[in-house]
């Protein structure tokens, strides 16, 4: 395809360049994964992205007790509503379409309520909240953050890379869903929490720790993608 790239959603010198930067290699793994650059050129098996829908389901249901924790964790009225927010828009509207959207693949809510949860969806969906639990709410946006903004430069490297193909790729929907501009708003709204949330909470004198969640995080980002490839439980 190799379209015009978008913008890097980075604040250059930022928490989240800096992060990214020193996680470079678990990164490029997981946003240049080879189940990525299956569903960039439509080779991806349908099995191994039907047995992922299901997972992605299970881990939206963490993905909203995270945001619930975050707004326990909150030590202001903007940050308890930000939160909230977000849970709700989880449970109320993401989790609907994805329903949706799972039923043209033929896989019913019931099937995916059903399933019993991947290894790979446990160890990345614990170690959110244990991030969360046992730190403040910079430790638990930096272990989120692989997933909120790099499902968004997944989209985007895929529309700017000549090998991408859309027409006739079972999964154009999900690139373009990713790459649309309002997803590229929730990431980049993420992106500047992070920022908020370091000039505030000792981002720079954390840095170290920070980064070892973040890199361990976006390891199992990468195995989620694993998951999707080996169809294992």
């Amino acid at each position: 395809m190799g379209g015009a790239p978008l913008p890097d959603l980075a604040v250059p010198g930022g928490l989240f360049a800096r992060l990214r930067d020193g996680a470079r290699a678990s990164w490029d793994r997981y946003v240049r994964h080879p189940f990525v650059v299956g569903l960039g050129d439509g080779t991806l098996p349908e099995a191994a992205f039907r047995h992922y829908l299901v997972q992605d389901y299970l881990f939206l249901i963490h993905f909203a007790r995270a945001y619930a924790l975050a707004a326990y964790k909150a030590d202001d009225l903007a940050d308890m509503r930000a939160a909230s927010r977000s849970m709700s828009a989880i449970l109320d509207l993401e989790m609907g379409l994805h329903v949706k959207y799972c039923a043209r693949w033929g896989v019913g809510e019931g099937e995916m309520a059903a399933a019993p949860e991947a290894q790979a969806t446990l160890a990345y969906t614990r170690f959110v909240l244990e991030r969360g639990m046992a730190g403040d709410l910079l430790d638990l946006h930096v272990a989120l953050a692989p997933c909120v903004i790099g499902y968004a430069e997944i989209a985007a490297n895929l529309l700017a890379d000549p090998a991408t193909r859309l027409d006739g790729n079972p999964y154009r929907d999900w690139i373009e869903m990713y790459a649309d501009p309002a997803y590229r708003e929730v990431a980049q709204s993420q992106v500047a929490l992070l920022e908020r949330l370091s000039a505030r909470r000792g981002g720079n004198a954390r840095f170290d720790s920070l980064l070892r969640a973040f890199e361990a995080a976006s390891r199992l980002e990468a195995g989620f993608w694993d998951m999707g490839l080996s169809l294992a439980d």
